[in-house]
């Protein structure tokens, strides 16, 4: 136990259930400030006391330490060791950092979070998804892969789940496995707040969200400390050296520890593994490290050789030349009898009017057979992301809609690459607040056709207007009147690998926007489909013969992220609200690209950090997020810095 006194505290968390958590506030030496604060996060099957020891014996008086009970767990509610899913909990995180920050006054910068086991999983998932700027990470025996010594246990639970829907699976492991330590191990036993049961569903989305994060470790960037128990009986250790290996910090440290079982922070010789602790904290307030500058991912790094080695052919007669040859030639079938295939082929599967006929979600096609093929393949995983995706891009616009009511601010909204601007139209009816203005950009001509449609089709002429326009020039975003003080960007910069394009669109919303006013943004920081998309799947852009299969100028083509196959002139950029804005070079201009067939869908992710940091340069700051269940695409609500 600990000398510090612990306040017994709820929070609410992102869905309205409150959570309990302990706070030891921080004991500074007379004259001594408070420097921050350790966080907490305690294995599967136990709860917040079980880590409380560490307060005294990390011995950091200067600090604050916080320790939450999860959800299922402890003495917070729900059932024990249940959770509606995994990505749910790795948002509790977020949402219980979120309120560190606005009750406690600790910012995020000043946090370093101690993580055990399902904890270090959670703790890594949300830092691969959120992008937090804490000071730093230890993460103790994370259960990356769990021991499970049934043979094909997985795949039969995964079957059962699928048959029988929720159940529960019960821990096998006993205290004496876990830690030397006597007293730990008495009082695991005889204590009556650990629950044995996890939902199966938490455990397989476990190895799910595990195998992702170690796949794809090096877009955590935080100074990171990785303890290994040498002898642990309930997670293999390989994972946890590969995920070392991959991380993308600057800063990190492993330390094994020979014969330490798996609760490795409450072993019985623990005191040298705390001591390793306690420096990793100290040195990351003492001497903060520089934050990874991600800005030139696109030249090299791991997303940029992914995306290289995408693009790169494969030798027809090869196996793997094969089978995407027999996969083009299934969905080749496939158009003739599903009406959503067909669409991709013929304006593209990242076009605007494929995004559109994904979002409404109707299968069409032959009878029978098409419509179900077209189920099939609406309900692919990247579709289902899709769609979750326009749903976080509601509520966000639709968030901050309220806040600038809140501040008595207009909103006058601006979409650079609408598409067909359905999920912008759709926010703004859902809204209490009415919108002032609604502009919507695009550079399609097809997206701009349709999209006026909808304008009329929801009587909102007097409010909303449509125009061709590029979402790259930085010249026709900055000189849009009246000033937006709502911007949004969806799904238009994951189908460019160049940030300079980026930057240069980002840097135009910054000129836009009002200070205070607010943007929202997408990202796509995973893809469990890209060899597929990229094999299989072609862009609305047609090759030209020239670089790259016939890239174009900056500016080529947007849309809410993607639009028709066929580009043709419209109003020059940036002739709708201002009339006398100045010329665009010449060389920026987009020419209608010639006939020629599809490129291949090839796209590079960019980690949500270097989205973040990309976003933070234009002038905004980041102030929420939503990531869905999969962790594939993300959407984030920044607000303009007071220039």
């Amino acid at each position: 136990m600990t000398s510090r006194t612990a306040q017994e505290l709820h929070f609410d968390t992102h869905d309205g259930v409150s959570l309990f958590y302990r706070h030891w506030p921080a004991v500074p030496a007379p004259g001594a400030q408070r420097r921050g604060a350790v966080l907490l996060f305690h294995r599967g099957h136990e709860h917040g006391a079980r880590m409380a020891h560490l307060v005294d014996e990390l011995d950091l008086p200067d600090f604050d330490f916080y320790a939450w009970d999860a959800r299922g767990h402890g003495r917070s509610p729900g059932e024990r060791g249940h959770s509606p899913s995994f990505a749910h909990s790795v948002r509790d995180v977020q949402t219980f950092v979120e309120h560190i920050t606005r009750r406690h006054g600790v910012r995020e910068e000043d946090m370093h979070v101690v993580a055990q086991s399902v904890g270090a999983v959670l703790i890594s998932t949300w830092a691969h998804d959120y992008a937090p700027k804490v000071r730093g990470l230890t993460l103790a025996s994370p259960a990356f892969k769990v021991k499970l010594y049934v043979p094909f246990a997985r795949p039969g639970l995964a079957l059962m789940h699928k048959l029988r829907g929720l159940f529960f699976v019960n821990s096998y492991v006993k205290a004496k496995f876990l830690t030397h330590d006597p007293e730990r191990i008495a009082s695991y036993d005889s204590d009556p707040l650990i629950s044995r049961p996890i939902a199966v569903n938490i455990l397989l989305d476990l190895y799910e969200a595990a195998e992702r994060v170690v796949q794809d470790a090096n877009a955590i960037v935080l100074p990171t400390q990785l303890l290994i128990s040498g002898a642990d009986w309930v997670v293999h250790s390989k994972p946890q050296h590969q995920f070392f290996q991959r991380l993308g910090s600057a800063v990190k440290e492993k330390i094994e520890l020979p014969g330490f079982f798996h609760d490795t922070l409450g072993e019985k010789d623990r005191a040298g593994a705390v001591s390793s602790v306690r420096r990793f904290i100290l040195q990351g307030f003492d001497t903060p490290a520089a934050p990874v500058d991600l800005r030139g991912a696109d030249q090299q790094g791991a997303t940029a050789e992914e995306s290289r080695a995408l693009a790169a052919p494969l030798h027809p007669l090869s196996p793997r030349g094969l089978y995407w040859a027999a996969t083009r030639a299934g969905l080749r079938l496939g158009g003739a009898l599903s009406r959503g295939v067909a669409l991709g082929h013929e304006t593209g599967f990242d076009s605007g009017s494929t995004l559109d006929y994904v979002y409404r979600n109707e299968p069409a096609g032959a009878p029978l057979i098409g419509k179900a093929i077209d189920r099939t393949y609406l309900d692919s995983i990247g579709w289902r992301g899709i769609r979750q995706r326009k749903l976080h891009v509601e509520e966000l616009l639709r968030d901050a809609m309220e806040r600038l009511a809140a501040a008595h601010r207009e909103v006058r909204l601006m979409d650079i690459a609408a598409g067909h601007g359905r999920y912008v139209l759709d926010a703004v009816a859902a809204s209490p607040v009415k919108a002032h203005s609604i502009l919507l950009r695009d550079y399609s001509d097809i997206n701009v056709r349709d999209g006026q449609k909808l304008i009329a089709e929801r009587e909102l002429q007097d409010r909303a207007q449509f125009v061709q326009a590029d979402a790259f020039d930085r010249v026709s975003l900055a000189s849009v009147m009246p000033r937006p003080t709502l911007a949004v960007v969806s799904g238009l910069y994951e189908l460019f690998p160049d940030n300079e394009m980026v930057r240069r669109s980002l840097a135009g919303v910054g000129d836009a926007v009002e200070d205070g006013g607010y943007l929202v943004y997408t990202g796509q920081p995973w893809h469990p489909q890209l060899e597929m998309i990229a094999r299989a799947l072609t862009s609305h852009r047609r090759g030209t013969g020239g670089p790259s299969g016939g890239e174009r100028k900056a500016g080529a083509a947007d849309r809410d992220g993607m639009q028709g196959a066929k580009h043709s002139h419209g109003p020059s950029h940036g002739e709708h609200l201002q009339r006398s804005s100045p010329p665009e070079p010449a060389d920026a201009r987009v020419a209608t690209p010639p006939e020629g067939p599809p490129l291949a869908w090839v796209m590079r992710r960019r980690t949500q950090a270097e989205m973040d940091q990309l976003v933070e340069e234009a002038g905004f700051r980041k102030i929420t997020q939503r990531i869905d269940r999969w962790g594939i695409f993300t959407v984030s609500l920044a607000q303009r810095v007071v220039r």
